[in-house]
């Protein structure tokens, strides 16, 4: 029987996986493409933005960013020592710099604002206790600054629930565990995401968390309704709305 992975194990749990972690998302059809469609709803302009990358794991979201906004200054943080490494090893422009450091911990870290931009993918579901954290991006942001958080939420949707077991323990899970011969994280994955707030609850979240304009959207192909992004503003936005 597989351990269960308790939060605060997580970043560790990266750490062991980080060797073949491009592989395995390498062979989720439409992962990087959901996360340049994410970056995109920043809005960012090509240049001149400062943007923090909270939680870029081996960088595939760092790239998201680079391929919506190439001459932005990108800040890249992850909690994981063993997935920043991976993500440092890449070539990367002179605009982008990493620092590791857990997401509730940017201040200790020497990461400060304002940024116009902060993109949180895979992350929200993995904090200890989200609300700090989006409270300390809310801070972080310029007024009129956007937060896109990219994430798996499937408690509103039985069916889509559904979905997610099967494609876990069908496909990711075997996957982890041929590559890593651990299954744990991987399992924590599943676990994580059956838990985690439906789509309304983690706008909720971000409205009470200061971030106005809050909507959502999803995901196309077979994430459709399992993978979203959720855009809010530091500020006045604009109205409130739904998937």
């Amino acid at each position: 029987m597989t351990r269960e992975l308790a939060t605060g194990e997580v970043p560790g749990a990266f750490d062991d996986a980080s060797a073949g972690y491009d592989l395995l998302v390498g062979l989720n059809p439409g992962y990087h493409r959901a996360l340049r469609r994410s970056a995109r709803a920043l809005r960012l302009p090509a240049a001149g933005a400062r943007v923090l990358d909270l939680g870029c794991g081996t960088g595939a979201s760092t790239a998201a960013l680079l391929s919506v906004a190439p001459d932005a200054d990108i800040v890249a943080v992850d909690a994981s020592a063993g997935m920043l490494a991976r993500a440092r090893a890449k070539p990367w422009p002179r605009n982008v710099s990493f620092v590791h450091s857990r997401a509730e911990d940017l201040a200790e870290a020497g990461v400060e604002g304002p940024f116009d931009a902060v993109f949180a993918a895979y992350l929200v579901r993995n904090l200890p206790d989200p609300d700090p954290t989006l409270r300390a991006v809310r801070g972080l942001l310029r007024p009129g600054g956007r937060v896109v958080v990219h994430e798996y939420s499937v408690a509103d949707s039985p069916v889509r629930a559904a979905i997610w077991t099967a494609v876990c323990w069908s496909v990711v899970i075997p996957s982890g565990w041929l590559v890593t011969r651990d299954r744990s994280l991987y399992t924590y994955l599943w676990r994580s995401v059956l838990r985690f707030d439906g789509v309304g609850a983690l706008r909720d979240r971000l409205r009470r968390n200061g971030f106005n304009g809050v909507r959502s959207e999803t995901a196309t192909g077979w994430q459709r309704g399992i993978v979203h992004t959720f855009v809010g503003c530091a500020g006045e936005g604009t109205t409130d709305g739904g998937s």
